[in-house]
């Protein structure tokens, strides 16, 4: 398989390394769930003995990171039901771009009415 440059893949290896990761953003699938991340985040985090590196790149909202560290894209857009952010900003951090300039080169401009 090809690889695209600056684009991690999830593979095997990301998979292994994402697992608690992703099995926390899973979590966040229930209100339950949910209710008790946003009563107490760091208590919820420590709940998938998360490394240091990985909680960071959570407690940030670090999309890039948290893809780089093997968060599956999936599962980790779970943590915008927590906060309420635009997908549009999420694609725009995976890209390294500000919003606007994601619009206009990614998307087109004239494609978007904000």
């Amino acid at each position: 398989m090809p690889e695209i440059p600056d684009s991690p893949m999830f593979d095997r290896e990301g998979a292994i390394r994402g697992y608690r990761l992703n099995k926390m953003a899973m979590a966040l699938s229930t209100p339950e769930n949910r209710a008790a991340f946003l009563d107490d985040e760091a208590a919820f985090l420590d709940r998938f003995q998360l490394d240091v590196e990985t909680r960071e790149a959570v407690v940030n909202r670090d999309w890039q990171e948290m893809i780089r560290l093997g968060g599956n894209l999936f599962y980790i857009l779970k943590l915008s039901a927590i906060d309420p952010i635009p997908l549009l900003h999420i694609g725009a951090a995976q890209a390294g771009m500000s919003p606007e300039r994601f619009k206009r080169e990614r998307l087109g401009e004239k494609q978007w009415h904000t």
